[in-house]
């Protein structure tokens, strides 16, 4: 059974997300926040599988209560998605780098979201169709000039190189198909450098490709 925390200020959003994921066998609502405060506390109470939780909250915004969830490391299992209104909205870039597995527009369809949950139960990072490639862009847009790779001694050269291409935006699918590899070989290589270099997520390995000047501004195509 996958748990789920809804975390909103807004009482009709909620309702409707209960609503869908109480529907659907397997995934049941585990509770709800109205607030970061009270999002942080519950997640520690009742420890969801998943948090879906609003960028702007009242008290504690949602950006500030994810970094609380994932600088726990006892709440080390528990993905945060989060929700925005818009796919293009400012705080998105800052949410990656906050540790949350992804995010999705409040409007995405049922199945988006349900697809999304279970995702990011399973491991991997969740972006709304479409948008992993702007998001990289813009963060290749406001990056300043990275320092020299660092931190990447323990990555083999195929590891690495898989690693450019995951933040480049490919998926394990097109990472294999670039590289004449099966896509469960690509995942593996992809899991292995998340290990090696202690990401969360896919996500967070996008941004590390940046940090360490693996990938540079002006790579996508």
């Amino acid at each position: 059974m996958i748990r789920v925390l809804l975390a909103d200020d807004q009482l009709l959003v909620r309702a409707g997300f209960r609503a869908l994921l109480d529907a659907q066998p397997g995934i049941e609502v585990a509770g709800e926040a109205a607030d970061g405060e009270e999002a942080v506390r519950m997640v520690r109470e009742l420890r969801p599988d998943t948090v879906l939780m609003d960028i702007r909250m009242p008290h504690l915004d949602g950006l500030a209560a994810t970094r609380a969830i994932t600088g726990d490391p006892e709440l080390s299992d528990v993905k945060v998605v989060m929700l925005t209104t818009f796919e293009l909205d400012e705080y998105v870039f800052e949410a990656i780098r906050s540790g949350a597995s992804g995010f999705l527009v409040k409007d995405t369809e049922p199945e988006e979201l349900l697809r999304a949950v279970r995702a990011v139960v399973g491991g991997d990072a969740l972006l709304s169709p479409g948008v992993t490639r702007r998001l990289i862009a813009e963060f290749a847009a406001r990056s300043k000039e990275p320092a020299a790779a660092t931190g990447l001694s323990e990555l083999t050269e195929r590891e690495r190189e898989v690693m450019a291409l995951v933040g480049i935006g490919l998926s394990n699918e097109e990472i294999a198909r670039r590289l004449v590899v099966s896509p469960l070989t690509a995942k593996t290589h992809v899991s292995r450098t998340m290990v090696k270099l202690g990401a969360r997520d896919r996500a967070q390995l996008v941004v590390l490709a940046y940090e360490s000047g693996l990938v540079r501004p002006g790579w996508l195509g």
